[in-house]
């Protein structure tokens, strides 16, 4: 009998500790490796920019007012740079191509079928909202008015939210329509949703904001106002 005492004990403290490990992993080192990638992506982008600029400057002058249309996104590669000053003036994620897991884990993502940067429809992009990073940890805070800000290198896109948080089910594929119906646009314009999971550790729920092409510069105009401190 004592010696059944202590082998289920001892299995119990190595379960107990491998539990306290998966833990740990999930709450810290997937978060400091999704960080690490992050900003290698911002990196790489910036380098990238930087060196089309020097290459090709007159290209670099020529972003108007309006959008012009951007390059072919490909899955699983970076191809801008969101800025959440609600979040902080540090925030900051690349956002890929896809919605794979494996990109989910790199940044944020852009849903394949939808908008092309500042387009008319809508850039619908998903993100954690724990693990990975955290990127959406703060989404609840998101209120109307606020600026989400991105950039392609050549031109900044200002958007403002219009509505949300707005908490929906898994299934409700609806709001990233080119015209949301549930997000109170009633035609077609240049429009931007964002979604991640509810509640933090679950998925049974989404939450989504949605927000409107507000203004767009040149980047070598300097940040737009919303990034200003």
């Amino acid at each position: 009998m004592r010696v059944i005492v202590r082998t289920v004990s001892e299995l119990c403290i190595t379960v107990g500790t491998l539990i306290v490990l998966f833990v740990a992993y999930v709450l810290f080192w997937t978060g400091v490796k999704a960080d690490t990638v992050m900003h290698d992506q911002i990196d790489q982008l910036q380098r990238q920019w930087s060196a089309k600029a020097t290459v090709h400057p007159t290209t670099a002058r020529a972003t108007a007012a309006a959008p012009a249309e951007p390059a072919a996104y490909h899955y699983g590669k970076a191809f801008a740079i969101m800025y959440i000053p609600r979040f902080g003036f540090t925030w900051n994620k690349p956002v890929l191509e896809g919605t794979g897991t494996d990109v989910l884990k790199k940044g944020l993502a852009h849903y394949a079928r939808t908008a092309g940067l500042g387009q008319v429809g809508n850039f619908a992009v998903a993100g954690h909202r724990r693990t990975y990073g955290d990127p959406f940890l703060d989404f609840p805070e998101l209120r109307e008015g606020d600026a989400i800000v991105l950039t392609d290198g050549t031109t900044w896109f200002t958007y403002r939210i219009d509505k949300g948080p707005y908490k929906t089910v898994p299934t409700d594929v609806e709001v990233i329509d080119p015209v949301p119906r549930k997000s109170g646009y009633t035609r077609p314009g240049r429009y931007l949703t964002l979604t991640t999971c509810d509640p933090e550790w679950g998925h049974s729920h989404r939450l989504i904001v949605w927000a409107h092409l507000d203004s767009t510069q040149p980047v070598e105009s300097g940040r737009p106002k919303a990034l200003r401190r």
